[in-house]
């Protein structure tokens, strides 16, 4: 295996070496006219600091000098040309560094030639003397190889090993020389495998390592593996995660992962043949780097790997090195990488790059959008008023129903029992069910008409106070209701958990009950949240609810509220405010609404709005108008406008739409709408339009058809039927589901 990868420098932008060939850096000019005498006084201040640091970092021009110097030397002592990948990738990592470090000055890089030319007379001469030295820290579990891996590079035992039990029960240098270059392993005792009880022991061996390294770092960092012990049970992302909990995230920047064993030949379990090395080493390094990257929270890290083989009976070249299935020479590999990792650390420290290494999630959290703040302000917030009717054309359909109930007019029915039922033919059957929807009909709509006019008498005060009293007093508190029990999904255990989510409604108003999630992380338990609801009275005129809902599962925790309370003027008006909380990440979204409702004409309902968000130190204010327009109880026309501003940025929009609703409205919501809306932001315009229809066509079947399409000719539609009578509508789906399976299987062979 080729590893290409050698350690990494921070981007370009934070003043570091990039990670690829490919990136490039650029500088901007600034022009300044010499006609001003305030700005050439800047220009002359501006030159001598310019100049000032020109001088340090002409300083710094002989030490890198040296440092590439004595890396040529090693190169000719150890027979490496510079043609070599890693020798390559350093030397671009210096040149680039180097670049960047100089900026706009005119102070001139280091020539590898002159470098190349220096180290050659050097090397001949043995003066001076070469100087260099690297640092490694061995870290990993007990029996992987770590003290062998130590004898095996200075071909000669210089720590104990043990194939049986721990060998190294302390922290301890092993110092060797090799060509000429000083090498310093620092041998640490194995971690337990991660598991509760082994924690507090593995914990006590980091911090005693953390204290030993404090005084003299370490260059580079080695973290052991075996690679034929890997596989999808890898079951040691808590010791990951403890070590970086101990040494920090910064640890993983200089580690490179190391795999033992890396000549065994591995069989399929299934067909015993062997498995292709390459693609195996691949997945083992993949699966390991995936869970560094979740003990970082950071996806942006690429660690190197070094494949070892300490095996005395592993395969040899000619000149009795050991080679891997692969025909690497491991060992020569091995001291190269860690030769030019060092050469790039001094590099980083000459250049004062380390302060800029940051791993780790980042600080900057999603900003909300202004055409998505502004489409939820312009959405229709129907106002929850005491009068118990939240929408402006159930009011006044009901305010307009002076004449008498036609459920009073209809004339006795004879309730069937089911042995009668079954006596009738085909046609009565359907007669006798669609006079007795006919009758349930009208008997909901008279119940919202005596609710809607109790409402009004007690907002109008008609009605006593001492009498409201008395019957508050008289009336009992309602009985207890069990809520239906939630779909909880199919599984293989032999006891439903559907009794977990049973919630029982009674009198005190509050309404608790778990949030059921599918793909919940606990099986037993399946739910992580809580919903909370409720709605009060407070008098006659003013009325509040809350509604609010917490999740918390092992790695994040969510909350979402909604607070709001309204007053009803006897003269007409509806005020409402209201607060509403959400989660955004680790920060809190705050949204401040406030609403008017004027009744200008019986038949016509203004809407003014305003809205206040705040999301971390951003705030955005925004404020809207709408207009509803009710003709013949059955057709309504809402038109509104708005815009919404933060940090300098306005967005505007508004929308028009049509709804016609059914004869029997509002019992059953059939509806036609057809919408328009248009948002311009930054000179842009965003053209939508919608279509909306829900129906029945006969008894027991529900239509509901959803259409969009904008102006960039992108949309959607959906089309969703829902029978409780005609269960072949379902061979649809199962169709559609085969044919979907069928497809993809097509797709991938």
């Amino acid at each position: 295996m080729m590893v290409l990868v050698v350690t990494q420098l921070p981007a370009a932008h934070s003043e570091a070496p990039l990670l690829s060939p490919s990136t490039s850096y650029s500088s901007d000019n600034n022009l300044v006219s010499q006609h001003d005498p305030s700005l050439q006084q800047v220009v002359e201040d501006s030159c001598w600091s310019n100049h000032k640091g020109d001088e340090q970092k002409m300083d710094l021009l002989p030490k890198m000098e040296d440092l590439l110097i004595k890396f040529f030397r090693i190169l000719l002592r150890f027979g490496l040309s510079q043609d070599n990948i890693l020798v390559t990738k350093a030397l671009y990592r210096v040149h680039l560094a180097n670049l960047i470090r100089a900026g706009d000055s005119e102070v001139k890089g280091i020539r590898n030639d002159r470098a190349k030319a220096l180290a050659v007379v050097q090397e001949a001469s043995g003066i001076p003397e070469l100087n260099f030295s690297v640092r490694i820290l061995v870290l990993g579990k007990t029996g992987v190889g770590k003290s062998a891996t130590i004898n095996s590079i200075f071909d000669q035992t210089k720590a104990v090993t043990d194939a049986f039990e721990p060998a190294t029960d302390r922290i301890q240098e092993v110092v060797g020389t090799i060509n000429g270059v000083k090498v310093i392993f620092i041998d640490t005792p194995g971690f337990l495998p991660a598991s509760s009880s082994h924690v507090r022991r593995n914990r006590q061996i980091m911090l005693s390592v953390k204290r030993f390294i404090r005084k003299s770092p370490p260059d580079i960092v080695l973290f052991f593996e075996r690679l034929d012990l890997i596989n999808l049970g890898y079951s040691d992302f808590p010791l990951l995660k403890l070590i970086t909990e101990v040494f920090g995230s910064a640890i993983w920047f200089n580690t490179t992962f190391v795999m033992t064993h890396a000549s065994s030949v591995l069989h399929d379990e299934l067909s015993g043949h062997p498995i292709s090395y390459e693609l195996h080493v691949t997945h083992c390094t993949n699966l390991i780097q995936h869970y560094v990257h979740q003990a970082v929270s950071d996806s942006k890290l690429e660690n190197p790997v070094l494949l070892v083989e300490n095996h005395p009976r592993c395969k040899k070249n000619s000149m009795g090195e050991a080679i891997l299935p692969n025909g690497q020479v491991w060992r020569s590999q091995f001291l190269l990488l860690c030769i030019c990792t060092k050469v790039l650390v001094d590099v980083s420290s000459l250049l004062k790059f380390q302060d800029s290494i940051e791993l780790g999630p980042l600080v900057t959290p999603r900003v909300p959008s202004l055409p998505h703040l502004l489409s939820s302000l312009l959405q229709h917030r129907s106002l929850s008023a005491p009068s118990g009717v939240n929408n402006d054309m159930d009011e006044i359909i009901f305010s307009d129903s002076d004449e008498e109930d036609e459920y009073d007019q209809l004339p006795p029915i004879r309730i069937l029992t089911k042995s009668q039922f079954k006596k009738l033919n085909k046609a009565q059957k359907k007669d006798y069910l669609e006079e007795l929807e006919y009758r349930e009909t009208l008997y909901l709509k008279k119940q919202l008409k005596e609710e809607f006019r109790k409402k009004q008498k007690k907002l109008s005060g008609e009605e006593g106070v001492r009498e409201n009293d008395n019957s508050d007093d008289h009336q009992e508190a309602p009985d207890a209701i069990l809520l239906p029990d939630m779909a909880v999904p199919l599984s293989f255990d032999s006891d439903c958990p559907v009794h977990r989510y049973r919630c029982v409604v009674t009198s005190d108003k509050w309404l608790v009950r778990p949030v059921l999630d599918p793909q919940g992380w606990d099986r037993d338990v399946g739910f992580d949240g809580i919903n909370l609801e409720t709605a009060t009275e407070i008098n006659a005129n003013v009325s509040a609810s809350i509604m609010g809902q917490m999740r918390k599962d092992k790695q994040d925790f969510s909350i979402q509220s909604e607070c709001a309370a309204a007053y009803v003027d006897p003269r007409g008006p509806i005020y409402c405010a209201s607060l509403d909380i959400h989660s955004a990440g680790k920060d809190l979204i705050y949204i401040i609404h406030g609403n008017t409702k004027l009744r200008n004409l019986k038949h016509n309902v203004t809407d003014c709005g305003v809205s206040l968000t705040s999301f971390g130190k951003k705030h955005y204010v925004g404020a809207k108008l709408e207009d509803t327009i009710i003709v013949q109880k059955r057709l309504k026309f809402v038109l509104n406008a708005g815009q919404i501003r933060a940090s300098g940025q306005v967005a505007y929009g508004g929308s028009f739409e049509a709804t016609l609703r059914g004869k029997d409205y509002p019992v059953r919501n059939d509806n036609i709408c057809l919408s328009m809306a248009a948002l311009t932001i930054n000179k842009e315009m965003m053209l939508v339009g919608g279509f909306q229809s829900e129906f029945r066509p006969s008894r027991g079947i529900k239509v509901a058809v959803n259409a969009n399409l904008n102006n960039q000719k992108m949309g959607q539609v959906s089309f969703k039927m829902s029978s409780s009578e005609h269960t072949e509508i379902a061979l649809i789906a199962i169709f559609t589901i085969f044919r979907a399976l069928f497809h993809r299987k097509t797709t991938e062979n």
